[in-house]
């Protein structure tokens, strides 16, 4: 997909980390790549918004002769020409032909660019982090309006849109006033076809199969999927009504083996595995996505579009496996081998398992609308006005089912287990059959409920996401070296909801415990990668809907403080000129300017003081001032030299900004103490610097030195603080008299720190350079951040969520007389990844470093009958790269270690 200019219409709220430049290793590559190829003087050119055709064209030896490039090669020719003339620093992909991605999902295709990776999250790629920031510091556009997401705070998770219906993918690294909505760390904006622009009638058809080679883990679960797709792009009435229309239909299956460690204990022999909770995983990943787009132009000065875009997404999961209490819950340890200060081996008697049967059902439904109207007319003025909407509804329920050989701990049969622990977590030689349905019943095997029989646990959460845009732009050409200037508005209500509904699971029939029902009793799961056999499976939701089990409301505090509303009113006001101008026999192009952004925000929510809830609202307003200038020097010998500065926030986390908080009177201290959210929380700031220097050659290709560096003026820390509850009902033992001013572990607004780096990319064609190679080629990059952020304040620098220090990827390439062939690494050192812990909640681990290897071959029909066919067959994670966490500082400790297997899919598509 290609860069976008920066007169589009963008968000600018979430930009942190942009870039400070390449160096001497960075610029003598471009000098080296500049003397082995022939520099060319052609202006860039770009292709329509949301179009890859018609591709770039290659000259040829022969003057009356020409070659048309497609495939790939016109992809990254699009992408080279939209960088080269884009006037912010900017990374793009384009798609290789309309309705076609170069990846499978879109994550994937985001994560092969320069400064850019992702998080794999139950074996796919759903969000990303640029330039070492988590994603909740970047923003997501749709045709350069902000959305919403199906996660609880800001970041948007992306296996949302289909690949099918996204013809352009763009990544702004620097700010420019007429961005607005930016984030801190990027933004980055997904397009879809303008069929205007686009030009010609065209309808595609695609489909694929897949197949997950780790195999059927699960009864019920499949190990083949498919996915189907439709496009249509028509012109009418003189080319003044354009029609787009994108359907895409997915049903995958993934499949995952997990290993997962309490934690370790420190006993006398050493660092001894405390317990496990490892399971597998059947998903079911069900998505529709409608992509449309009406374009009406009456006259050359005028065009009216509507854009709509519906996902509705279902992620349906069964986990099964067995929690094993180990040394956190006091068996007998003996026969135990150390290596290194860790117990590798041992045995533990008197081991009281727990078999678990949990569903996790995620359905997600995502509207978004947009209206826009431009004006541009033949005096120099330009206008906009810009309508848009988008609303994401979440439920997300997470079921788990207990059972074992008895009611409470020290009642039923235990177990004598032999245990090895290594590099890919523990493997365990028991003595029960943990399939027998007999000897495992449903129950509360530890008395986890207390005085209840909990058999299990149930968590319904939901999440509305909505948000409504308005903006007005007006823009006036000047013959002058000030091109441009324009002015804008732009206003946007954003509010977010999370209404948790948690409920305990019990018997229905008041029992301690009682048997599956044999109509409930599915083939049983193998744990055989573990050591641990078979066990007993079933479906609890079978078991809910056939009256053995039953929810018991669970009203506590704790489940109330995790409810938040959060609403946030964001009037936007930009300043911006455009400059273009000669300096010699160079050019400058860029643009200066400013936004002044004015918020208000408020938090709604229960707080409890011990004794009952009370709903209060509470908030604040600020004014920031965000200046911003972008400079391209461009010279004759396709050399660019840009210099960017900005000053740059990030709003804070929805949870963060939550009012919930609990709260009582701590004798001991003598004042109230509580904990919870900060609706006060103010966002974190950023000054922000890049210089990059790029060569490159026509637009065939580039190499480029992009260097950053951020200096956070603040960050937001949780820290016991000073806290007023003045206006909050007394907490229950409250002294008559005693004051109202406090302490609270809170989100807060603290100092800052410095993250910078340098980024080296670049796309080549080895012809170019060869000619014996000609249709083979190389793109990709490689970038090293450093922080110095400290999560405490007052304490050392740590990484930050989603920081890894090297990021790397590429793509070696062929592609000639209708065969494309290609094959993509990318590789992230060691970073703090986020997953899901207790009751959905987000923990954060060390995660190890990852190389994921895919490839693809297919082959392109350009002529007779099948001319428009295209077939392949795709290869995803080829070496079966796990993903592994450990304890911090103990890299022998490992946490987690997931493996998702290989993914082989084949399909075609055909364009009439």
């Amino acid at each position: 997909m290609t860069d976008r200019v920066g007169t589009s219409h963008f968000d600018i709220r979430n930009i942190l980390k942009l870039g400070v430049s390449g160096g001497a290793l960075g610029f003598a590559m471009l000098v080296a790549a500049g003397g082995a190829h022939a520099q060319s003087n052609s202006p860039a050119t770009t292709a329509p918004a949301g179009q890859a055709e018609p591709a770039p064209q290659s000259d040829t030896d022969q003057a009356d002769s020409e070659i048309v490039v497609t495939g790939f090669r016109a992809a990254l020719e699009n992408a080279v020409a939209e960088k080269k003339a884009s006037s912010q620093v900017v990374e793009s992909i384009s798609a290789e032909d309309i309705g076609k991605l170069p990846d499978a999902s879109i994550a994937e295709s985001i994560a092969r660019l320069p400064g850019v990776t992702s998080q794999r999250v139950n074996g796919r790629s759903n969000s990303i982090s640029i330039r070492g920031f988590a994603p909740d510091f970047s923003t997501t556009l749709l045709n350069g309006r902000e959305q919403t997401s199906t996660g609880d705070n800001r970041a948007v998770e992306y296996d949302q849109y289909p690949s099918e219906v996204i013809n352009q993918v763009l990544i702004y690294k620097t700010a420019d006033a007429g961005l607005v909505g930016q984030g801190l760390s990027g933004t980055v904006d997904l397009k879809s076809i303008r069929p205007i622009e686009y030009g010609k009638r065209v309808f595609s058809v695609g489909a694929r199969g897949t197949y997950a080679d780790i195999g059927k883990l699960n009864a019920g679960s499949k190990e083949y999927g498919y996915r189907v797709s439709g496009t249509y792009v028509d012109q009418f009435a003189n080319d003044t009504i354009g029609v787009a229309l994108s359907a895409a239909y997915l049903n995958e299956p993934y499949q995952i083996q997990e290993f997962n460690a309490w934690g370790y204990n420190n006993v006398a022999q050493g660092a001894v595995i405390g317990g496990s909770k490892s399971y597998v995983t059947s998903t079911t990943l069900k998505r529709l996505g409608l992509q449309g787009t009406l374009e009406w132009k009456p006259a050359p000065e005028f065009t009216s579009t509507f854009d709509g875009f519906y996902s509705d997404f279902s992620d349906d999961q069964i986990k099964r496996g067995i929690e094993l209490p180990l040394s956190y819950g006091a068996p007998t340890l003996s026969n135990t081998t150390v290596e290194n200060g860790l117990v590798t081996s041992g045995t533990f008697t008197g081991v009281e398992g727990v078999v678990r049967n949990d569903s996790f059902e995620r359905k997600a439904k995502l509207y978004s609308f947009g209206w826009n109207n431009k004006y541009e007319g033949d005096d120099g003025w330009k206008a906009m006005l810009d309508l848009s909407y988008s609303r994401t509804n979440r439920d997300e329920v997470v079921f788990e089912t207990y059972s074992g050989t008895g009611y409470g701990a020290g009642v039923g049969a235990t177990d004598t287990i032999r245990f090895n622990s290594g590099q890919t977590g523990a493997f365990f030689t028991p003595t029960l059959n943990y399939s027998d349905p007999n000897l495992i019943q449903l129950t509360d095997p530890l008395g986890w409920g207390g005085s209840n029989v909990q058999t299990g646990y149930y968590n319904d959460r939901k999440v509305i996401d909505e948000i409504k845009q308005y903006r007005v732009e007006i823009e006036k050409t000047i013959d002058s070296p000030l091109s441009s200037v324009k002015f804008g508005m732009n206003y946007t209500d954003h509010t977010k909801s999370l209404t948790p509904n948690e409920a305990l699971v019990q018997l229905a029939n008041g029992a301690t415990q009682t048997p599956v029902p044999s109509q409930f009793l599915q083939d049983p799961t193998n744990l055989a990668y573990l050591g641990l056999g078979p066990i007993v499976s079933y479906d609890p939701r079978d078991l809910l809907n056939g009256g053995v089990i039953k929810l018991t409301p669970n009203f506590n505090a704790d489940v109330a403080a995790k409810a938040f509303q959060v609403e946030e009113d964001v009037m936007t006001a930009y300043l911006q000129g455009n400059l273009k101008a000669a300096i010699g026999s160079a050019d400058l192009t860029g643009n200066f300017g400013v936004q002044a952004v004015m918020t208000e925000q408020k938090s709604t929510g229960l707080v409890s003081n011990g004794a009952g809830f009370t709903q209060l609202t509470r908030g604040a307003t600020y004014v920031d001032f965000l200046p911003s200038i972008n400079l391209a020097l461009r010279l004759p010998s396709d050399f660019v030299i840009r210099a960017a500065a900005a000053r740059q926030m990030q709003r804070p986390r929805m949870d963060d900004m939550r009012i919930a908080i609990g709260y009582g009177f701590d004798q001991q201290r003598g004042v109230i103490n509580g904990g919870g959210g900060n609706p006060f929380l103010r966002p974190i700031r950023s000054n922000s610097y890049d210089v990059t220097l790029e060569k490159y050659f026509g637009t065939r290709g580039y190499l480029a030195a992009q260097g950053f560096y951020k200096d956070l003026k603040s960050y937001v820390y949780n820290l016991e603080v000073p806290y007023d509850y003045s206006g909050f009902p007394t907490p229950t033992n409250f002294p008559v008299g005693a004051p109202t001013q406090g302490f609270a572990t809170l989100p807060i607004n603290g100092e800052g720190g410095k993250i910078y780096g340098v980024e080296l990319a670049g796309t080549l064609g080895l012809g170019d350079i060869i000619p014996a190679l000609d249709g083979f080629g190389l793109t990709g990059g490689g970038s090293y951040t450093k922080t110095e952020i400290s999560p405490t304040p007052g304490g050392a620098s740590e990484d930050i969520p989603g920081y890894s220090r090297w990021v790397a990827n590429g793509t070696a390439f062929f592609e000639k007389w209708g065969l494309n062939t290609r094959g993509s690494v990318r590789y992230r050192s060691t970073f703090v990844g986020e997953l899901s812990g207790f009751g959905a909640g987000r923990v954060r681990r060390r995660a190890l470093g990852e190389l994921i290897v895919d490839a693809q071959v297919g082959y392109d029909f350009k002529n007779g009958a099948l001319n428009g066919l295209s077939l392949y067959v795709q290869g995803q994670n080829l070496t079966d790269e796990p993903f592994v966490t450990t304890n911090p500082g103990q890299p022998l400790q490992v946490i987690d270690y997931q493996r998702y297997g290989r993914r082989f899919l084949g399909g075609f598509s055909y364009k009439f």
